[in-house]
């Protein structure tokens, strides 16, 4: 044990290791799937658990490295391994690696082996030994600190989404039509000092500070935006689309990073994966995001890539549509294409996003009231004959979880019904706990609904709650008897 942990230490001080075992096969051999092949070595060179090192990279970067060009935040490649002034992913992997910054900005392998051994060098800072470092659950912190956020609450934001991807399991295919899969794989993360930040998409007690009731509130730095008096100083009509160039959590902390040369922000963020909302600036103010149009303009950011189209979600459009949707009904704004518009359409800009994966018709749909997929079942009818909603709670935009009870028998039953990411398997969960009784929870990745949890509540209190996406809903005990 002693040689192999020696062994790892040297490796990490910047050991020179073969390039064939960092970086692809022996000189003459071609693998049918290299970037598969890439994460099952660098996950065995730098013991880092293969399927935490995947859902990572999915979260950053879909497994596009984007032919070497950085993201808004300066990171490269599939790991988005990061130079900018304020983190040094990429530094730091070409000196664990001794592979030239070149490499690991445009090629694959090489990125996916710097980012392992980064991602390692912060397990041994945190003292995991070989036996840990085996376990998922305690890369938690390691994760965090990989993110490079500037505050608790981003780290465990992004921390966070990482091991919900793990859960859910990936199913991705690269640029170059090579399929990466992870298998769903559920993990209680041991998050350290983490476990005391706050978890952004809860309600908490800014709440007040949104401007729209699905948000979450995280101020962007003071000099990434104007304080202003709008609509009194100026009207406002027009609502500009964004789309991040990087990840939901890495834009919130690169808005939330200052005072920079080119301070830059947007009112809103909304992730991919679930259309999680993130507000930033007040709508009263000016946030920097659009040059001549930041006076009368509201500016909503995407997760995502322009030229990645699997980053535009349908939770994504239909979340931003309702936001869109809001805005545009308490300013005035009519609801067509010559007052919501992309960043490439307002006069003078130099930038391309939403780009052409971006669907304009099916986003206009969602912002004038078109209708798409709807969920077929219902809390009555995933709990059975005899049961009657008595109590509901919000999932954000996802889903919502119902209580019913069914007056015969005596029984109350929890399910929540997606909105979202219909037919799609993603983590969603339903409980429900009666007093005195152990809590009886169904959770995984389903397509329409968790539940139904049925469990004999006569004359008993209950607590009951569920998630979906990135919301949570945990009642107080109640509906007593």
């Amino acid at each position: 044990m002693q040689v192999r942990l020696r062994r790892s230490a040297a490796l990490l001080a910047g050991a020179l290791i073969p390039l064939s075992l960092l970086t692809g096969q022996p000189a003459g051999a071609a693998s049918a799937d290299p970037m598969t092949d890439a994460f099952a070595r660098a996950a065995t060179t730098y013991e880092v658990p293969r399927d935490l090192l995947v859902s990572l990279a999915y979260s950053e970067t879909h497994l596009d490295g984007h032919r070497g060009q950085p993201s808004a935040s300066g990171g490269y490649g599939v790991m988005h391994l990061v130079s900018n002034p304020v983190t040094h992913t990429l530094e730091r992997a070409a000196t664990l690696t001794k592979q030239p910054v070149s490499a690991l900005k445009a090629d694959a392998a090489a990125n996916i082996t710097g980012g392992a051994a980064v991602l390692r060098a912060y397990a041994d800072e945190l003292g995991l030994d070989a036996k840990a470092r085996k376990d998922a659950a305690k890369w938690y912190q390691a994760v965090a600190k990989y993110g490079g956020a500037s505050s608790p609450e981003v780290a465990r934001l992004y921390a966070d989404t990482v091991y919900d991807l793990m859960a859910q399991g990936i199913r991705a295919t690269t640029p170059e039509g090579e399929a990466v899969t992870a298998a769903p794989r559920v993990v209680e993360p041991e998050r350290g000092s983490y476990a005391k930040a706050q978890e952004l998409g809860k309600t908490n007690t800014l709440a007040a500070a949104v401007d729209y009731p699905g948000a979450t509130w995280a101020a962007a730095h003071s000099s990434n935006y104007a304080v202003s008096n709008r609509p009194t100083s100026d009207a406002i009509d027009r609502i500009v689309i964004h789309v991040t160039q990087g990840s939901y959590a890495g834009t919130i902390d690169w808005f939330q990073t200052g005072p920079r040369p080119n301070p830059t922000s947007a009112h809103y963020v909304i992730r991919s994966s679930d259309g999680a909302i993130t507000q930033m600036v007040r709508e009263k103010d000016r946030a920097f995001h659009a040059g001549d149009y930041n006076r009368r303009s509201v500016g909503i950011e995407h997760e995502g890539f322009v030229d990645n189209a699997s980053w535009f979600t349908d939770a994504m459009y239909r979340s931003s549509a309702a936001l869109t949707r809001n805005i545009a009904d308490r300013y005035g704004i009519p609801k067509d294409r010559a007052h919501i518009l992309g960043h490439s359409e307002v006069p003078g800009a130099d930038h391309t996003d939403p780009g052409p994966n971006w669907n304009w018709t099916t986003y206009m749909n969602y912002v004038t009231g078109g209708s798409g997929p709807t969920n077929p079942h219902t809390a009555e009818s995933v709990c059975g004959t005899g049961f009657k909603v008595i109590d509901s709670a919000a999932l954000g935009t996802a889903g919502t979880v119902y209580l019913t009870y069914n007056s015969t028998t005596g029984y109350n039953c929890v399910a929540t019904i997606k909105k979202t990411q219909l037919g799609t398997a993603s983590a969603t969960s339903a409980y429900l706990e009666v007093e005195g009784q152990t809590r009886i929870t169904d959770s995984g990745n389903f397509a329409y609904y968790a539940g139904p949890v049925r469990a004999n509540a006569a004359d008993k209190c209950v607590k009951w709650g569920g998630k979906a996406g990135a919301s949570t809903y945990d009642s107080p005990s109640e509906h007593c008897g």
